[in-house]
């Protein structure tokens, strides 16, 4: 079935082909600016640490459903090996088997195509099963430290303890409500972070229950993010959108509204129950995020262990 008129008008109004050239790959990280991590840095008080990713482990949130995206296989490869014969020093080594986008990551811009295009207009054929992406892979992005904002519509809308329904499709006004009792206005360069709570059925041990059916972003919340240039957007649930989809045989709309048209990454599987406590104690849900991604050569999407320093 094709895509909607309804996505299209929306496409046209996020759409950032050329915004920064007709070569560039990496989208609205362009908008992560030294002046932007200078800012960055500033708003660190207490140089409280908070982890932000999953352990990568077998028993890890994906379920089967999505073929070839396995859960980190870990195995030992090496174990207390006299390489250089009895006596000597010996080495311990390991190896992992996993889905790029298993646990905690990022997409790249390549995870999604839409009408046969990728971001800035890039062929969606260009990627290959030899090669992988030959244009926007994730091995072209750059260093991701920035101003971070936990966007806590969670905490707005069900309470300091609580999470939002299965069905709760998180909407601009969501973010407008959660911007504003954060005390702070979203800007140029940042990278959000908005909580569900949906993980606490994954950390609670319920896979089942984590994956589906999910709250997630409205296909309206693109042009909020748009209108104040963040750089990357990440949340807590497995499909970062609302699963099933929002709108009936409309599929992963915001994925290709953020991915193809925006050039914008998307983030998921991302653990923010612990920043929101530490947000809560200190009364400030702004942070300096580093959220590096792995450089996989021609890779669609990267794992990533993100931190906030408050």
């Amino acid at each position: 079935m094709p895509l909607p008129a309804a996505f299209h008008d929306i496409a046209k109004r996020v759409n950032n082909w050329g915004r920064w050239g007709p070569d560039d790959e990496i989208g609205t990280l362009n908008l992560i600016t030294p002046e932007v991590v200078r800012e960055a840095v500033a708003t660190v008080r207490t140089g409280r640490r908070v982890p932000l990713a999953l352990p990568l482990q077998q028993d890890g949130v994906q379920t089967g459903l999505i073929p070839g995206r396995v859960n980190p296989l870990h195995t030992m490869t090496a174990i207390n090996h006299e390489i250089f014969g009895p006596g000597t020093v010996a080495h311990t080594d390991d190896a992992v088997t996993m889905g790029l986008q298993a646990a905690t990551h990022w997409d790249g811009l390549t995870h999604v195509s839409h009408s046969g295009r990728l971001y800035n207009n890039r062929p969606a054929d260009s990627v290959t099963a030899q090669g992988g992406a030959a244009f926007l892979g994730v091995e072209k992005l750059p260093p991701i430290v920035t101003r971070g904002v936990l966007l806590d519509v969670a905490r707005v809308r069900a309470g300091s303890d609580g999470w939002l329904d299965a069905g709760h499709v998180v909407t601009p006004e969501d973010l407008d409500a959660a911007e504003e009792a954060a005390g702070t206005k979203v800007r140029a360069g940042d990278v959000v972070l908005v909580r569900t709570g949906q993980i606490r059925h994954y950390l609670a041990g319920d896979k089942q229950a984590y994956g589906f059916p999910s709250p997630g972003l409205s296909i309206r919340t693109p042009e909020w993010f748009h209108a104040r240039d963040v750089a990357a957007v990440a949340n807590d649930t497995l499909t970062f959108e609302m699963f099933p989809p929002e709108v009936p045989d409309l599929w992963l709309p915001v994925h290709a509204l953020h991915l193809v048209e925006m050039g914008m990454l998307q983030g998921q599987n991302w653990n923010l129950e612990e920043l929101a406590r530490a947000c809560a104690e200190e009364d400030r849900w702004s942070f300096l995020l580093s959220a590096m991604a792995e450089p996989f050569t021609g890779g669609s999407g990267t794992p990533v262990a993100p931190v906030a320093v408050l």
